[in-house]
């Protein structure tokens, strides 16, 4: 399997900055519990800690010095530690950076998204969910028991519906083979397009799903790239948000419409010109999935 394509596997070991707060300390449990390797853990000032058997560290160099091996961190540090906590990641060069805060001000991540750009490393968030290969490892909070090991890749720009869809198509008997939580903010690390071409490029991955919703343009311009994706495999989606008033904040900071920009219907019109399948309800996927074919490679 490429570690590239998929962004964690068997191989991930993760770090988790903010290990002995309440979120850091009930989701590494549920990490834990899934089969992931979650081998340090840092807070400034709990050094010689241990979360559920994981060593505390005060800092990300003293857990790389711990376990080299660490490839991943996950954030869960307040919002105004997020900015110091992603530095020191990417200074200990660590590959992926995944930051589950919300509420992060949107100049902090332009600036450690540019930061780990130049370093070459991949920041997926902030305000998400996280990424999960079912079956092999989980960084984040998706709950793994919703989800099942299979050949559908998921890019999403919201948890829950994330959550709500995979279990779907669990019950459905279609298991999944990566979903990516990107976020729903403004401005983010990972984008929709580039999450959509490493499922592409995933030789694990048959088909995708993408759940968009309103705000942006992301899915606009998912649609009208649709063209220059390598590999085009079949392709299927939901918007969230059709019943969202013009001017009106729904949930995520990104999720607003705005003189008739980022509403649900345009982002529909532009999917299906694209050729992609838009559910109408998250129910319908599973549908889409098992009568879509490759016709446009």
């Amino acid at each position: 399997m490429n570690i590239v394509a998929v962004l964690v596997n068997n191989n991930t070991r993760i770090l988790v900055q903010g290990i002995t707060g309440r979120e850091g300390a009930n989701h590494t449990r549920s990490m834990l519990q899934y089969g992931t390797k979650v081998v340090a853990g840092v807070t400034p000032g709990k050094k010689g800690a241990k979360i559920e058997g994981v060593p505390v560290f005060d800092s990300v160099q003293e857990a790389i010095d711990f376990d080299p091996k660490i490839n991943t961190s996950v954030l869960f540090v307040p919002a105004r530690q997020v900015e110091d906590a992603v530095y020191e990641a990417a200074d200990s060069a660590i590959p992926l950076i995944v930051i589950i805060t919300e509420n992060v001000p949107v100049h902090s991540t332009i600036r450690v998204v540019d930061y780990a750009a130049r370093k070459g490393l991949q920041i997926v968030g902030p305000n998400c969910p996280g990424v999960i290969s079912p079956g092999l490892s989980k960084v984040g909070i998706m709950p793994g028991h919703l989800f099942s090991k299979g050949k559908v890749g998921m890019v999403s720009r919201s948890g829950t519906l994330t959550y709500e869809i995979a279990s779907s198509l669990t019950r459905a008997g279609i298991g999944q083979s990566t979903a990516i939580g990107i976020g729903g903010d403004p401005v983010i690390g990972l984008s929709f397009m580039d999450a959509v071409q490493l499922l592409e490029d995933d030789p694990e991955t048959e088909k995708i799903v993408i759940v968009g919703e309103i705000g942006g343009d992301a899915e606009e311009r998912l649609a009208a790239s649709r063209a220059k994706l390598q590999n085009r495999k079949p392709m299927v989606s939901f918007v969230a948000g059709r019943a969202a008033p013009p001017g009106r904040r729904m949930g995520h900071a990104g999720a607003i419409i705005s003189m008739g920009s980022g509403t649900a219907e345009e982002k529909t019109k532009a999917l299906r010109e694209a050729g992609i399948p838009v559910a109408d309800l998250p129910s319908e996927i599973s549908d889409l999935l098992s009568s879509s074919e490759s016709k446009d490679k």
